[in-house]
């Protein structure tokens, strides 16, 4: 249900507009301005290694990228661009990992 109310405070975001938006920005913009995922977390991985002064993998930038928006979750959980980040950085990680999807159970 739809209001004029210009007050109103918007509606939050479903699970499929999740879902399609992390989509669409992971299989889009972001692949075209930054390369192909295991590309750009490899790199970010290498440079992490030198860093932390410890080997770092591919999804292992997955997995603290997701960490990161978790923790700010935690500070903002009604922040949409978070949860979005959150579902791509899933989708990016398990692709980077080598992981296989079977039909859903």
């Amino acid at each position: 249900m739809t209001t004029n109310d210009p007050f109103a405070t918007p509606q939050a975001p479903t699970r499929t507009q999740v879902l399609n938006t992390a989509k669409n920005i992971i299989n889009g913009s972001r692949r075209q301005e930054y390369g192909s995922p295991k590309d750009s977390f490899e790199r970010i991985a290498q440079l992490w290694t030198i860093t932390l002064g410890h080997a770092v993998t591919a999804h292992e930038v997955a997995l603290c990228m997701a960490q990161l928006k978790i923790a700010r979750l935690v500070q903002t959980p009604t922040g949409a661009d978070s949860w979005i980040d959150l579902a791509g950085y899933a989708a990016l990680g398990a692709e980077v990992a080598g992981a296989t999807v079977e039909e859903a159970h």
